[in-house]
């Protein structure tokens, strides 16, 4: 009884060893890029107006409803007013965090901003000018995935390459 347990006991001790010797190291895996890199996205996008001034709020896939809107002190971006980046060839960055449902209402980035109260989705309704700004929207990936971001855009836009880029409308 004891020999069957001493065998037992190095098989385990052995298979233990052997395990804990053949694991990968992690410096060996390979990475996968591009999947799953954290942070918000990076939206360029034109419009049929200038409407780079005006509160976006997003609409219901009829149109018929708000689905989202900002909160009076959510229209900004690194502390300053959420007004879109202008880009070469009329794009804009967007840093508000509109989606191709996107709707301009009357109200500028200032005026928004100094309500007294958050509007109710039934008055912004009433507010909207546009709810088909859009020309053309494009995905560009990760903020994070860009060192200069303003720059290294208009270069791809520059070149007319959006080969890179998901097409959103």
């Amino acid at each position: 009884m004891k020999r069957i347990s001493l065998y037992a006991s190095l098989i385990l001790i052995g298979g233990i060893l052997t395990s804990c010797c053949t694991a990968k190291k992690a410096e060996t895996a390979q990475p996968i890029s591009g999947v799953g890199i954290p942070g918000p996205k990076v939206i360029i996008y034109k419009t049929t107006k200038d409407y780079s001034k005006l509160v976006p709020v997003t609409l219901s896939d009829d149109k018929k409803s708000i689905a989202s809107y900002p909160d009076i002190k959510d229209i900004y971006f690194n502390g300053a007013l959420a007004y879109p980046t202008p880009l070469h060839n009329g794009f804009l960055l967007d840093n508000r965090g509109i989606s191709a449902n996107v709707a301009f209402i009357r109200l500028t980035y200032e005026e928004y901003s100094k309500l007294p109260a958050t509007p109710t989705p039934d008055e912004l309704m009433k507010m909207i000018i546009d709810n088909q700004p859009l020309t053309v929207m494009y995905n560009c990936g990760s903020r994070s995935a860009f060192n200069e971001t303003e720059k290294e855009l208009n270069s791809k836009i520059d070149a007319g390459d959006f080969s890179s880029f998901t097409k959103i409308k």
